[in-house]
């Protein structure tokens, strides 16, 4: 008797000591796209407008249940109004889409990237990334929060860090109520 305690003993003092000691291995996790929604809105002086664009693929990497990475493609040809209908939507949609602002044609995907995460609460990050738009990258942080299978990040771009120069007080005078601020805001609601 005292013998199998002895052996029950130390197989649950080397099978504690082995699992302790194992690392929990990085998990990456595929976002749904087709149930995860990015949502933008843009300001000018006389008010404002929204829309969503689609993502493409997109993952989130994991450590146990801690946030560890992710990286997300954005089919910019999806960007679209929702504040409009009819010919001024159409409008609206060609002229984000043109040039002016995003380059689509050229520049047809955004991308970002995390480099840098930090805990902030249980379920609550920051994070520091690499944003590529039109071809050109520039570091962004914002918040992140991650609940079972689900995360919601908000965040704030300055398009003219990424040569979105139309419209802007920052490059021309003189614009009036024709100003557009050169922040917008990005909701993004994922599934994973």
């Amino acid at each position: 008797m005292k013998k199998n305690l002895f052996n029950l003993a130390f197989a649950l003092v080397i099978g504690t000591a082995v699992t302790a000691s194992t690392p929990v291995e990085e998990v990456t996790k595929p976002v749904k796209t087709d149930k995860s929604t990015v949502t933008w809105k843009g300001y000018k002086v006389t008010g404002s407008h929204t829309g969503t664009i689609d993502l493409q693929s997109g993952a989130l990497s994991f450590d146990g249940d801690k946030l560890v990475g992710g990286e997300f493609v954005v089919n910019m040809a999806t960007l679209i109004s929702t504040d409009l209908e009819g010919e001024y939507k159409g409008k609206l949609e060609g002229h984000l889409k043109s040039d002016d602002f995003f380059g689509v044609e050229s520049h047809p995907t955004s991308k970002l990237v995390f480099t840098e995460i930090t805990a902030t609460g249980k379920n609550s990050y920051e994070v520091s990334g690499d944003l590529t738009i039109k071809g050109i990258t520039k570091a962004i942080t914002f918040d992140v929060s991650v609940y079972g299978s689900k995360a919601t990040a908000t965040m704030k771009v300055d398009r003219s860090q990424f040569d979105v120069r139309y419209g802007s007080g920052s490059f021309f005078d003189n614009l009036g109520d024709k100003t557009i601020y050169d922040e917008f805001d990005l909701v993004v609601d994922l599934e994973f």
